[in-house]
C-alpha cells in the first residue's frame, strides 16, 4: 500500500471509532472503570517503540478543562511560535500542537509549527504507526491518534509541544505525560457526566489529574467548590496550584485578540503564563516571570502570537460578500459554552444595527440537545425579545444532502437511524416552538441545505433598510465544522466561475 495515501488512511482511522452501540452501553453503566487506560496507553507506546521517559524532551504543555481548552492550547502555541525566527541567537525552536476534535481534517489535530502536518506526513505517520500493530489488537482512534501525535513530535524533533486532553485528565489517554513543564486547567462546567461525573467537584477531580510533582499548575478563577479539589489534587501532586487573573492588557482591550469573544480573554490570560512558564523553562531569560507576576508588560512577541492565532470554528465571523451574509460560528457543547457563545454574538451583532434577520442554524447530536437549546433562546431572547432569531433551522451533522459526510468529518458513534428520522432536529423543532410560538421554524436533513435555507431565506426577510442577514451557527463542532467544509466549498467554486 502506498504509505502516502491520506484517503486510504482516513478511512482506517474512521474504522477504529466506537460505535454508537457501544458509546450508549458505556453512558448507561454510570461511571465506567478506567483504571486500566493509562497502563494501556503506556503499553501501546512501547509497541510503537517509546517509553513514556522519552516523552519528556518534548517539553510539554499539558491543557484540560471543560471550557476553552482548544483555544488556550491554540494561543500558547501561537505565542511560543514567535520564537521560531531563525535569526535568534539561539536554534530557534519547533513547536507542536495536539487538540482535538478536528473542524474540517483530521491533520488539523497534529500540528508541527503552528501549521497541521500535510496529507502524505499524517498518512505516512499513520501506517507507520498502525503496522506496529495486531489488526485485531489496534488502539482506538483517539489513543491511536494520541499515540500518532506523540511519535510525529519525536520524529520531527520538537522541541515544545502543547497537548490537549480529550476528556477528563486523571485517565485521558494523554496523561502518559509523566513530566509536563506546565500543566493548565480552563474554565470548568458540567460535561461528559456519564464519563466524569454530575457535579462540579467530581469533574474538577478529573481535570485536576494531569498535575504532576515539579510540573508548573496555573488554572483560572473557578467556582468554590471546584476550586478547593483542585487546590487539594494539587497538594497531593506535590505541585502549587497558581490561579492567574485577566491580564490588564488583555482585559482592557489594549492587546486585541486573533479570537474575537470576551470569554477568550480568561484563555488567552493563562495562556500567556503558560508560555512564560514554558518559556523560562527553556532558556529565554529576558521574558517576564507572568506566573509569579501575571500583570507584568508582554513582550512584543507574546502580543504577536495573541493577535496572529488562528482557530476556525471559535468565534469566528466570515463575511460572504456575494449574499451580503455575515456568518457566525462557534462550537459550544455545555450550558455554560452556549451562553458564552450566545453573548458573544448578540455583542457582535450590536455593531451591524437594528432590523437586519438574524437565522440560527443549529444541532447537537450526542448530547442532551433540548437543555442546549432551551439555554440558547433563554440567553438570546433576553437582550433581543421573545422573538431573537426570525429563522430557526435544525439540521443533521450531514455534510452534504447528496452524497453525506466527507471521509475526514465521517462519525460512527452516531445513531444512523436516529439522523435518518431527524429524532434530534424534530424534537428541538417542538422545544423551541414552545419557547417562542410565533418562530418560523425548519428542519433539514444536511448542512448545505440549511445554509442554503439560511441564504434563501434571509434573501427574503431582509428589511427595505438592510439586505444585510446575520447567520450564526452554533454547537456540535462537527456541524460547525461541516459549515466551514460548505462555506469553503462555495467560496472556491464561486472563484473558479
Amino acid at each position: 500500500m502506498d504509505m502516502s495515501n491520506y484517503p486510504a488512511a482516513v478511512a482506517i482511522l474512521n474504522s477504529l471509532q466506537s460505535n454508537a452501540a457501544t458509546i450508549a452501553q458505556l453512558r448507561a453503566s454510570g461511571h465506567p472503570d478506567y483504571s486500566l487506560a493509562l497502563p494501556e496507553m503506556v503499553e501501546w507506546l512501547a509497541q510503537a517503540g517509546y517509553q513514556p521517559r522519552l516523552l519528556d524532551k518534548l517539553n510539554i504543555v499539558h491543557v484540560a478543562g471543560t471550557k476553552g481548552k482548544g483555544s488556550t492550547s491554540a494561543f500558547i502555541s501561537s505565542i511560543v511560535g514567535q520564537y521560531l525566527s531563525p535569526g535568534r541567537t539561539r536554534q530557534p525552536i519547533r513547536v507542536g500542537l495536539f487538540t482535538s476534535p478536528h473542524l474540517r481534517f483530521v491533520r488539523e489535530r497534529i500540528q508541527i509549527d503552528n501549521m497541521p502536518i500535510s496529507e502524505p506526513h499524517f498518512a505516512t505517520q499513520f501506517f507507520q504507526l498502525l503496522h506496529k500493530f495486531k489488526e485485531d489488537k489496534r488502539p482506538m482512534y483517539f489513543r491511536f491518534l494520541t499515540l500518532m501525535a506523540f511519535q510525529t513530535f519525536l520524529q520531527e524533533n520538537v522541541e515544545a509541544a502543547v497537548v490537549e486532553c480529550g476528556i477528563g485528565g486523571e485517565y485521558d489517554s494523554t496523561n502518559i505525560i509523566q513530566k509536563p513543564v506546565v500543566t493548565a486547567i480552563t474554565s470548568l462546567g458540567i460535561d461528559h457526566e456519564s464519563l466524569l461525573g454530575h457535579t462540579l467537584p467530581e469533574i474538577a477531580w478529573h481535570k485536576a489529574g494531569i498535575f504532576k510533582p515539579g510540573a508548573v499548575a496555573l488554572t483560572v478563577p473557578q467556582p468554590a467548590e471546584a476550586m478547593a479539589v483542585l487546590q487539594q489534587r494539587a497538594q497531593e501532586r506535590e505541585c502549587k496550584l497558581v490561579i492567574i487573573p485577566r491580564h490588564p492588557q488583555i482585559e482592557s482591550g489594549q492587546v486585541s485578540l486573533g479570537l474575537a469573544a470576551d470569554y477568550q480573554k480568561t484563555n488567552a490570560s493563562i495562556a500567556v503564563a503558560s508560555a512564560s512558564a514554558l518559556l523560562k523553562k527553556m532558556g529565554f531569560s529576558q521574558v517576564p516571570d507572568l506566573v509569579s507576576n501575571p500583570a507584568a508588560a508582554l513582550p512584543k512577541e507574546f502580543i504577536a502570537g495573541l493577535q496572529k492565532v488562528r482557530w476556525p470554528g471559535r468565534s469566528e465571523v466570515r463575511a460572504e460578500t456575494s449574499t451580503n451574509t455575515m456568518w457566525f460560528l462557534d462550537g459550544a457543547h455545555t450550558v455554560e459554552s452556549i451562553e458564552l457563545s450566545t453573548q458573544w454574538f448578540i455583542t457582535e451583532t450590536k455593531k451591524q444595527g437594528k432590523d437586519i434577520p438574524r437565522v440560527l442554524i443549529f444541532n447537537q447530536q450526542s448530547r442532551d440537545a433540548d437543555k442546549l437549546a432551551t439555554a440558547l433562546y433563554d440567553m438570546a431572547s433576553k437582550t433581543l425579545g421573545p422573538r431573537p432569531f426570525d429563522k430557526v433551522i435544525f439540521t443533521t451533522n450531514k455534510t452534504y444532502e447528496t452524497h453525506g459526510y466527507t471521509p475526514d468529518l465521517v462519525s460512527n458513534n452516531t445513531d444512523n437511524k436516529s439522523v435518518e428520522d431527524l429524532t434530534v432536529q424534530d424534537q428541538l423543532a417542538r422545544t423551541w416552538g414552545h419557547l417562542d410560538p410565533t418562530a418560523a421554524i425548519e428542519v433539514c436533513r444536511s448542512i448545505d441545505s440549511a445554509i442554503l435555507r439560511a441564504r434563501s431565506l434571509n434573501a427574503t426577510a431582509a428589511t427595505a433598510e438592510s439586505s444585510q442577514r446575520l447567520v450564526l451557527i452554533i454547537g456540535s463542532l462537527h456541524l460547525v465544522g461541516g459549515a466551514l467544509e460548505v462555506l469553503e466549498n462555495a467560496a472556491n467554486n464561486t472563484l473558479e466561475r
